[in-house]
């Protein structure tokens, strides 16, 4: 285990690694708020293109006469 400690500095991300630290409460909580913002404007996204898609295209095609 120690041996494994030791390599640890030593790797590529060796630097990054001695570096992180657990994020305080403030910061898990803003991660994980930006998080989800970010997944539910990617599921609305994908809802609008939905609705345009079954319900909207078929309309103007429709007026369109095809």
């Amino acid at each position: 285990m120690e041996e494994r400690q030791q390599r640890i500095g030593k790797g590529k991300y060796g630097r990054v690694l001695k570096m992180a630290r657990k994020p305080t409460n403030e910061e898990y909580e803003k991660t994980a708020k930006i998080t989800g913002l970010g997944i539910l404007l990617i599921g609305a996204l994908g809802f609008v293109i939905y609705i345009v898609r079954e319900i909207v295209a078929p309309w103007i095609l429709k007026a369109l006469g095809y």
